[in-house]
């Protein structure tokens, strides 16, 4: 039988506003699978998303949702975590949202390794806006901004997360909707930050402009520049340049988690005030 999204979607939100082909749409498909095969209530999940086109994905969940500034999910989703520690809190972002304006954002909340999953979905662009480059687009390729060629170096989102402390770092594509799902709730289930970054295709303000005619030449252009980890590992540094690897990248299960710090912070100075010492905090870490 086939899998019902229905339940977990805002059906009078039907149909999405984004393009046909666009990798979103599987993203979002693969996210609720993966809520659905952890039970995961909900009442107790939390989708904070930005501006762009990832941006619509709170609009579309039939769960609590907020929908919120460009580059400020995390900061939201922060406080949300700090002021609802039991309940799942997610952000969903794209690469200019999450690497560009939001970037310090990001950087910090690896750095804190809050229990939030950070689903950044990388096209390579800023799609929702007509082609801007993105920290993520690779150089050499046409953009509104820059249409000699893109001559800025390009951001590798997993390295610069688990650089700035991320206890889990993931990567995954949308033509692997499987190790997608897995992946994605993998991070769902791992406490401290998770950064999971999704590579799609954007046909319309990527692709097409760039010698790729349709979603699927997009696709085989991600296909061609991605190796799964384990191959990775296994090649030279020669045979690795300009390629990315996927799946599980980093998953440090020991590391401190900022809300359970908190709250022992909470604990230990309760009552104690003025008399609060650094001997007092040492119980804390």
């Amino acid at each position: 039988m086939a899998f019902n999204y229905d339940e977990y979607l805002r059906i009078n939100k039907m149909p999405t506003l984004w393009c046909w082909g666009c990798g979103d749409g599987v993203i979002l498909k693969a996210f609720i699978r993966a809520v659905d095969k952890l039970g995961i209530n909900k009442d107790d999940l939390c989708v904070v998303s930005g501006i762009g086109c990832s941006g619509r994905f709170s609009s579309y969940l039939d769960t609590n949702t907020v929908h919120t500034t460009h580059g400020r999910t995390i900061a939201y989703a922060t406080g949300i975590k700090l002021a609802n520690p039991d309940k799942h809190v997610v952000c969903v972002a794209g690469d200019g949202d999450a690497l560009a304006i939001g970037g310090n954002h990001t950087i910090h909340g690896c750095r804190r390794n809050i229990d939030i999953t950070l689903i950044l979905v990388n096209n390579f662009i800023y799609g929702l806006t007509n082609s801007q480059t993105s920290p993520t687009t690779p150089r050499g390729f046409w953009s509104v901004t820059m249409k000699q060629g893109n001559i800025d170096p390009t951001f590798n989102g997993c390295k610069l997360a688990e650089a700035a402390g991320a206890s889990f770092v993931a990567r995954e594509k949308v033509s692997e909707p499987k190790k997608m799902e897995k992946v994605i709730a993998a991070a769902l289930q791992h406490k401290g930050f998770s950064f999971v970054e999704i590579l799609s295709n954007c046909h319309i303000n990527l692709g097409r402009k760039n010698k790729m005619a349709d979603a699927m030449e997009n696709l085989a252009w991600i296909d061609s520049i991605t190796v799964s980890k384990k191959k990775y590992d296994a090649m030279s540094e020669e045979e690795r340049v300009n390629l990315l690897p996927t799946g599980i990248l980093k998953q440090d299960t020991e590391a401190d988690e900022y809300c359970d710090m908190y709250e022992k912070l909470k604990e230990v100075y309760q009552g104690k005030r003025e008399k609060f010492t650094p001997a007092d905090f040492k119980k804390v870490i």
